[in-house]
């Protein structure tokens, strides 16, 4: 492989950008957009299917390459993106996150089952310096948040109403998974991680 075809590192900002960029753009045309709640849900929903396309087509460029998860959560978006404006019933959109949440926490906990080390794999890079032991925690842990997660998603779009939920996904939903990110640290630090190279993060679902 040419140096111009291997994988680049993205910057701490356009990382962050990639993954939660298109939350951001659902969250500012939903809050943009007038008139009855259908004409919101169908204007931010396809805002967010454009979003993530171009999302993965900067990662492509700028890093080489889109990653897994980035590759799961894309498709699933534009998915059931499509499936809530199609029939008109924002269901499909607010239930999504459920499903890849819960899909990442069967993943990994297939692998945790299975000795393979998948979240590896799903993130496409590792953690600089971490061992296996601290793979495996940190395996573990990112299985119970999603599970969690998972759950709360359901709790929210079920029990409030559509702009609580679209607000939810950006400030909620996104900062639960940066603390919870650093709050992994001091327990990967023990297991060799180099903090001198910023750890990934899974995007949110």
């Amino acid at each position: 492989m040419s140096d111009g075809n291997k994988p680049r590192e993205l910057s701490p900002g356009l990382r962050m950008a990639i993954d939660f960029g298109p939350l951001a753009v659902f969250f500012i045309v939903n809050a943009m957009t007038g008139g009855p709640k259908l004409a919101k849900v169908i204007m931010a929903t396809a805002a967010f299917m454009v979003a993530t396309i171009a999302a993965m087509i900067a990662s492509r460029v700028k890093a080489g390459r889109i990653s897994p998860m980035l590759w799961i959560t894309g498709a699933l978006v534009v998915f059931f993106g499509g499936l809530t404006i199609v029939f008109r019933d924002d269901t499909f959109i607010k239930v999504k996150p459920t499903i890849v949440y819960t899909m990442f926490a069967v993943i990994l906990g297939y692998g945790l089952a299975t000795g393979k080390p998948l979240l590896k794999a799903l993130l496409e890079t590792a953690y600089p310096g971490l061992d296996d032991s601290g793979w495996r925690k940190l395996t573990i842990n990112w299985t119970v948040f999603f599970i969690g997660m998972a759950l709360l998603n359901e709790a929210v779009w079920r029990t409030q109403s559509w702009d609580f939920w679209v607000g939810f996904k950006l400030w909620g939903a996104v900062p639960l998974t940066l603390v919870f990110a650093i709050a992994n640290i001091p327990m990967l630090m023990k297991h060799g991680l180099n903090t001198e190279k910023e750890a990934p993060l899974p995007p949110e679902g």
